[in-house]
């Protein structure tokens, strides 16, 4: 998958975010999910389940694995890392994870286009 940067996008106030809860957002035709951890940090992955190919992430299970920080797939259970997109499960797929910024309590995220996805799963470039 290819990755465009296309600018900032203002998502949402950081306050609507629930710690441990994801929520989904659509820049431009890609969907989000974007997850605050009760550390405060706020990340922003694909929310499309890259083995299902359902749009679901939002609704993954928020936990952390050492000090990784990380969303299960409410379809399959596989965990990804929060900050990269891997998945600890299956290292050669990926979702995209997106830069995030806090700016006035807003959540900015790098708007991305995306080339169309590999339909059975994202897998790293080595």
């Amino acid at each position: 998958m290819s990755i465009t940067a296309v600018g900032r996008t203002t998502v949402c106030a950081y306050d609507v975010l629930l710690p441990e809860r994801g929520a989904a957002a659509l820049l431009g035709d890609v969907q989000i999910a974007l997850f605050r951890t009760h550390a405060g940090e706020v990340f922003a992955v694909g929310n499309q389940d890259p083995f299902s190919g359902a749009n679901v992430m939002a609704r993954g299970i928020v936990g952390s694995r050492g000090d990784v920080p990380t969303v299960a797939s409410p379809m399959f259970k596989q965990v990804f890392d929060l900050r990269t997109g891997v998945c600890l499960d299956d290292p050669d797929v990926v979702l995209p994870a997106y830069p995030v910024e806090l700016v006035d309590g807003q959540v900015v995220v790098l708007r991305c286009d995306t080339a169309p996805a590999i339909p059975n799963g994202l897998v790293r470039s080595r």
